[in-house]
């Protein structure tokens, strides 16, 4: 699954996983564009994946911004001519508590950087993989994708909204030879985690008590970097439009089921009633 001279943007590629995620196409031949608002992160995880030969830059940028966002773009553009790869990974947690309780700004705030972000990021990239015919977008999911988690409802909603602009672009763009792929990383231990640990009760007890458990075990985000690492690559070609899970599917299976799966509604987000017929 080499990535050989290949150009990848990946947000918030400073830290948790997305530094996996960049360190590992960085090992397996990627250029890297980082982006996100903590610059000094970026230096770090851009230094290291130097120190492997290939060319990695960090650029601070606000990705909810879209003159931002357009930015960063129009200077890969400039520094590379091509993108071939782009990882939506930057996002943020708060606020924690009771949806009533939250704090307005701060709850639509986060709405705008998780997914309005991955949709600027996607809007500036798009026309650039269609004009070089092919690409491969990768977005990052997240708790409360699939089923409600209480007490982080701007999370849980913005990661929801997430999965089906997957699904919705991945139709738009068939015809273009660009793929777009979510996936669910699992439990982590990253600075998400310590927030929750910070919020305590507030959290609610089963979010307090996985942060927990995530705490104890440094639960680390190898699996999910090899899964994007995977749909990044031409391994993965022909799959679109589908939520995996780094943990729980048997990913590496796909190539060899590519057109059951894409047959089905597999890996979607779907309610299914009874009858088939009465489909929503």
């Amino acid at each position: 699954m080499r990535l050989q001279d290949e150009v990848a943007i990946v947000t918030g590629g400073g830290r948790g996983i997305g530094k996996s995620i960049a360190l590992t196409f960085a090992r397996n031949g990627a250029h890297l564009v980082l982006a996100s608002r903590t610059l000094s992160d970026l230096e770090a995880t851009a230094a290291e994946a130097g120190s492997m030969g290939r060319q990695a830059i960090a650029m601070k940028a606000d990705l909810s911004q879209r003159q931002e966002v357009e930015a960063l773009v129009d200077f890969v553009l400039a520094r590379f001519g091509r993108i071939d790869i782009l990882v939506n990974n930057a996002a943020v947690q708060p606020p924690i508590g009771p949806l009533w309780e939250n704090e307005p700004d701060e709850w639509l705030r986060t709405v705008l950087t998780n997914l309005g972000g991955v949709f600027l990021c996607c809007r500036a990239v798009i026309p650039v993989m269609i004009h070089q015919g092919g690409g491969k977008v990768i977005n990052l999911s997240g708790g409360g994708a699939t089923s409600p988690r209480p007490y982080f409802s701007a999370y849980a909603a913005s990661k929801a909204a997430v999965v089906r602009l997957t699904e919705t672009l991945a139709e738009e763009l068939k015809p273009f030879n660009i793929q777009v792929n979510a996936i669910a990383p699992g439990a982590v231990y990253t600075k998400m985690t310590r927030e929750i640990l910070a919020a305590g009760s507030a959290a609610g007890e089963r979010a307090f008590a996985e942060a927990r458990r995530v705490q104890e075990e440094k639960a680390t985000p190898e699996a999910a970097a090899k899964l994007v690492l995977f749909l990044a690559s031409q391994a993965s070609d022909g799959l679109t439009g589908r939520l995996i899970s780094a943990v729980w599917d048997d990913w590496r299976s796909l190539p060899s089921r590519l057109e059951e799966v894409m047959a089905s509604e597999l890996y979607t987000l779907r309610r299914i009633a009874t009858d088939s017929s009465r489909r929503r």
